[in-house]
């Protein structure tokens, strides 16, 4: 847990962030070279809650030993369709009984040739077969075999299937070439799963979300800003995007990864913030407005670098435009708003005044004066404001889940309408 300088590190721990809990992932590796990719991935998504049982295939053994998969899942391995020490309980009968997720990872031309076309030779093929659950392909291998027209071919036949293939990435391949092939990274496999597991309530919405911190420049080198960081926005829409809603993310300077699968809008201060969300707000369902902005802006910028010539430096700041209030008075019919304010002091109070000022359906504030929750950090202590003046205050959280919660407390708004 990150402590500030001089202040003392609060004794609560926000729990894991555990969205698999209770749900049993089944993960088929095949011979790739990307089996090594899977040793890890297996790791974290047990770290998610999950119970990950291992099936491999032959060929996968030959690049890691099944030892590997049990020492990190804590689960047997399975590898042989004929295993005399089991054969009373039908393993691949009962392993397809058991589990609600089926990951292929890596995903050869092999096996999906195989799923596609119904064969089941080996205890994988099978277990595909057996399975009536979600299943979820990952391909990896040589550019020319994934462009392959036959690869295409069962690429497309397992879609028509019901199943779930998600591309693999472009870059340089083990074999040394270069192209589309290589395993998808772990943040897209890792939204891809989180999404397979989430209810699709969202469906044929679209979200707005803004997130980061604006920066108002006094030169070309110099600015005001603030802490925060985008998690929690990025957080609000990456929910979102997995209950299945269209997302647009109006993102401030932020050091995080752009999300997958989300449209994204960059910029930098207060006036290009505004001027962007009050135009995409016309098409969206819901709007998020997560992003801390500057409350002030320079009158003038400098057009060169202020030079140390004067022992002090006076500024002339002007109020910059309430975005949340100004998409309150232009709010299009059912629209939902949602406002985010992080405080110091008074957060009930606080809270309550300024969602009666500014009107949003909701308003979540967070105290960011403490180490533990807030700025800089995974977590968040928040309350949720009502306009009707209920406060539902949430204990310490991964943001994430805060974002759940909030998107639930959204989701009862849409159905009351």
């Amino acid at each position: 847990m990150k402590q500030i300088p001089g202040s003392e590190i609060l004794s609560e721990e926000a729990p894991p962030y555990t969205p698999l809990k209770g749900k049993t992932v089944l993960l088929g590796i095949t011979g790739g070279i990307a089996a090594y990719k899977a040793a890890d991935y297996s790791k974290k998504i047990k770290a998610l809650g999950a119970r990950v049982i291992p099936v491999m295939t032959k060929h996968a053994t030959e690049f890691l030993s099944p030892i590997t998969f049990a020492a990190l899942t804590g689960e047997k391995v399975y590898t042989d369709l004929f295993c005399a020490e089991s054969a009373e309980s039908i393993p691949h009968i009962k392993l397809a009984r058991s589990a609600g997720l089926f990951l292929v990872l890596p995903a050869t031309a092999n096996i999906l040739s195989k799923a596609a076309n119904g064969l089941a030779d080996d205890f994988l093929s099978t277990l595909l077969l057996a399975f009536s659950g979600q299943t979820l392909f990952f391909p990896s291998m040589n550019p020319s075999m994934y462009t392959h027209p036959a690869t295409q071919a069962n690429i497309e036949r397992l879609k028509i299937l019901g199943y779930k293939v998600i591309e693999p990435e472009t870059g340089e391949t083990a074999c040394g070439e270069r192209g589309q092939g290589r395993l998808a990274e772990w943040s897209v496999v890792r939204e891809a799963i989180l999404k397979a597991i989430s209810s699709q309530t969202l469906r044929g919405m679209n979200v707005l979300v803004s997130a980061g911190p604006t920066r108002e420049y006094l030169d070309p080198v110099r600015y005001i800003s603030n802490r925060s960081s985008g998690v929690m926005g990025y957080a609000m829409a990456m929910v979102a995007l997995r209950r299945g809603a269209r997302v647009t993310l109006v993102s401030g300077p932020v050091s995080i990864p752009p999300p997958p699968g989300i449209e994204i809008y960059s910029m930098e201060n207060a006036g290009e913030m505004e001027d962007i969300i009050v135009k995409l707000s016309q098409d969206a369902h819901v709007i998020i407005m997560t992003a801390a902005v500057a409350d002030y802006t320079p009158s003038a910028k400098a057009d060169q670098k202020i030079k140390k010539d004067t022992p002090e430096l006076h500024l002339d700041l002007v109020r910059t435009n309430d975005i949340l209030s100004q998409l309150v008075k232009s709010r299009r019919g059912r629209q939902i708003i949602v406002g985010f304010c992080a405080e110091t002091q008074d957060l009930k109070a606080q809270a309550l005044k300024k969602i009666r000022l500014k009107g949003p359906d909701l308003l979540i504030a967070n105290d960011v004066s403490q180490p533990d929750a807030g700025f800089d950090v995974p977590n968040n202590r928040v309350l949720i404001v009502s306009a009707n003046g209920d406060v539902e205050d949430l204990p310490l959280l991964h943001k994430e889940e805060i974002g759940e919660k909030v998107w639930d407390r959204i989701q009862d708004l849409l159905t009351d309408d």
